[in-house]
Order: structure tokens, then sequence, then C-alpha cells
């Protein structure tokens, strides 16, 4: 990846981010899941508080610079190389599992939604609910059982679309349309009911001779969606970024009366001693900050394991917080252990310089000799 391939995906990162903000006053509160909301604020006003106070400014400047640092140091040192091999090789390992994980990641919070009457949103209900309900159980359902799997992940993700339009509250939920596009290249996988079809209908057995769809739907489109399936890990980290970016800024920093609503609801002044302006910011800009090295794919195995620990943090400590919607996230977190960042990202150009300074070493060496 060149350096100017690198600073297109820097541009397209900040035209996220961008148009991002622009969206952040038409959607509903991420909080409302846990509360109703509190008196509103001055974005302006609650921003110059923060960031005015020494004792905040100090902190956030500490927390960036000692990532900087760390990172750094990281690159600098390559400490621990041979159990990040094999850590990186034994994910590598569960490739073939890819599939279900992601289709039990987002057929489970579909069911739970269809059963709940929401429309892959908590903040979402429609005045169909009778549609909302058989939508969310059959897609949920046939997903789980991976029977027309790429065919469902198509209506899944037409449906959140549709939805979209009509709904911005939606953009809450954005990352489903990185898990429809990821499950439809991929398909079912196995363990799936695509996967003991196909087994039948490639041996002689009596369903092949009568099976009008394999033959001459499904393989054929699986040929032609094949070369693409290699885009899953961009499609899957480029999409969990942007929700972190959402969520982060219209959640967090635009949204300041709701985010101080529920630090005073669980007195999270208590857990860490800092102000509740604080800790809306630091929240808002951790968030920011990881689906922002995701997007570009900069060191993207430890920013899924930092978006896992914020999940899996946010469990515990919110415990009114409706765990099922958010297990696509944990999903779409756990994919990205195992795929790494892919192709077109920061990782890959750091791989390749790796890589091209290792073989000039060699080739030194062996003239040398």
């Amino acid at each position: 990846m060149c350096i100017r391939a690198l600073h297109r995906r820097v541009v397209v990162a900040l035209a996220v981010v961008l148009v991002t903000l622009s969206l952040a006053g038409r959607a509903a509160a991420h909080v409302r899941y846990v509360t109703p909301g509190g008196d509103p604020l001055a974005v302006a006003e609650f921003l110059r508080t923060a960031l005015t106070n020494p004792f905040n400014i100090a902190l956030l400047a500490a927390g960036g610079v000692g990532g900087v640092a760390v990172a750094a140091v990281y690159l600098r040192l390559r400490p621990f190389q041979r159990d990040l091999a094999v850590f990186r090789d034994t994910m590598a390992g569960y490739r073939d599992l890819l599939p279900w994980l992601l289709r039990l990641s987002v057929g489970l919070p579909l069911v739970g939604a269809g059963f709940a009457g929401y429309y892959f949103s908590p903040a979402v209900t429609l005045p169909s609910p009778t549609f909302v309900r058989l939508f969310g159980i059959a897609v949920g359902f046939l997903l789980l059982f991976g029977f027309g799997t790429r065919l469902i992940a198509f209506v899944g993700l037409v449906g959140y679309l549709g939805g979209l339009a009509f709904e911005p509250a939606l953009l809450l939920a954005v990352e489903y349309v990185p898990a429809f596009a990821a499950i439809a290249l991929l398909g079912g996988g196995r363990p799936s009911a695509d996967h003991v079809v196909s087994r039948l209908a490639d041996a002689d057995t009596v369903y092949s001779r009568i099976d009008p769809f394999y033959r001459a739907v499904a393989v054929p489109f699986v040929d032609r969606v094949d070369p693409y399936r290699a885009l899953v890990p961009v499609i899957v980290r480029v999409g969990l970024g942007v929700s972190f970016v959402y969520l982060g800024i219209t959640q967090k920093l635009m949204n300041p009366g709701n985010a101080t609503a529920v630090v005073a609801k669980y007195n999270l002044t208590a857990v860490v001693p800092v102000s509740p302006e604080l800790w809306v910011v630091g929240a808002g800009v951790t968030e920011a900050a990881v689906g922002t090295l995701l997007i570009l794919g900069a060191f993207t195995r430890g920013a899924s394991a930092v978006a896992f620990l914020l999940f899996t943090t946010t469990l515990f400590g919110l415990p009114d917080d409706p765990v099922l919607a958010h297990i696509s996230l944990f999903g779409l977190a756990s994919a990205l252990l195992v795929t790494g960042a892919g192709e077109w990202s920061v990782d890959a150009w750091l791989r390749g310089r790796t890589e091209s300074a290792a073989e000039w070493v060699d080739r030194v060496s062996e003239r040398a000799a």
C-alpha cells in the first residue's frame, strides 16, 4: 500500500467523520436504552466547560500521548513477536467458522428484536408491529439455521436500508450493514443447512436428481462472488469503525445532556473519580479513536480487543442496557480478531514494509557470505 493510497484512506476516514457529524441531530440517543434522557445541554458550552478545565485537559492529553507512545514503542521494538505470530496463526485457523460466527451474531439479535417488537434497534419501533415481529423472527431464524443464507442476508440488508430511509434512528444499528454484506459474501459456511444441502446435491442422491436450485442458481452465484470474499475483513472493520465513530460523536459528544444522565444514574464518578464532563468526553473520544483505527486498519486486532473490552464493560456496568441488541457488535469485533485488517489498511502497509526490510537484510547477508 503506497503513501498516496494511505492518504486517500485518511481523506475517506475524515469524510466519514464529517458525514457523521452532519447526521448527529437526526438520530435518537443511544442512551435512551438505559435512561429517558437528561436536560438538554448546549454542545459548545458543554465542551468549553470540559476542555477549559486544566485537570481534564491534562488527563485527555496524557491518554492521547500515552496511546501514541505505546504504538511507537511497539513499532520500534516489536516485542512478543513469537507470541503474536502464534496468536495470529491460531486465529487464522478459525476462518472456516467465520460464517457461523457472523450468522449467530446477526441472527440472535434479530430474533430478539422480533419477539421484543423493535426494528433492529431498541430505539426504533414501527407502526406495523406484526411486520416487525415476522421480519425479525423469520430473518433471524433462517440466518441461525443457515438456510438460503446469502439470499436472506440480502433481504435483511434491503430491510435495514429501507427502514433507514424513513427512520434515521436506525443509524444506531449501522453495524448490520457490514454484517449482512459479509454474510452475503461468505454464505452459510458450516455448520449450516446450506452446507448439508450442498453435500446432498453434490453426491449421487435422490435429492441431487430433483434439486432445481443448487446447480442452476447457487453454484454460479458462488463462483461470481468468490473473488470478493477477500473484502470481508475490509467491510467488517470499516463498518464497525463507522459505527464506533458515529456512537462516540453523536451519542456522547453531541448529546451531552443524555450522556451525563447515564453518568449520574449509575454514579460512574464514584467508579472513576472525575467530573461527569470528563466521563462523557473521554468515552466519546475513546470510541471515536477506536473507530478511526478500525477504519484505517491500524493495529486492528488490538483495536478490536479494546472494542470487545468496551462492550463487556457496558454489559456489566449498565445493567439496564439491552445486551441482546449489541450481540452484532460483539460478533463483528470477534470476526476482526480472526481476520485481522485485510488489504487496504495501515497494518497491510506496515507488514509490507517489514517484509521488504527483512528481504533486504537477507539479500545483504547472502552477498556478504
